[in-house]
């Protein structure tokens, strides 16, 4: 009993980590758009405004309100900035508008990557 517990647990864990995969851009303009974010994102950290206030600044500016996924590109991208220790932000978009476009929108090989 106590095995299968432990399995049962263990497969939870590894749906879990699957299932923090960031959303797939589902076009060239998304891809373009998450480019951009990452600009913005990038510029919002270097200028240390604060995770939680950027967060908001960015959601007014990407208007993500409506979409659960664009709320959770938008997460991920933040997220990926604000754990970077500087770097160039445009050469952050690039490699992500990059990696969306050869991949078909999967954004998982750049946003694993800090700046």
């Amino acid at each position: 009993m106590k095995k299968l517990t432990v399995a049962a647990f263990a497969t939870l864990l590894l749906l879990a980590a699957g299932a923090h995969a960031a959303p797939r851009a589902e076009s060239a303009l998304e891809c373009t758009i998450a480019a951009d974010m990452a600009v913005v994102a990038h510029s919002l950290a270097r200028e240390e405004v604060q995770h939680p206030k950027a967060s908001q600044i960015m959601a007014r500016i990407y208007d993500v309100s409506e979409s659960a996924r664009g709320k959770e590109i938008m997460k991920e991208i933040l997220d990926a900035a604000y754990a970077g220790s500087g770097g160039s932000g445009h050469k952050f978009a690039e490699d992500l508008f990059a990696a969306c476009m050869k991949s078909g929108g999967n954004l998982d090989t750049v946003l694993g990557k800090r700046l």
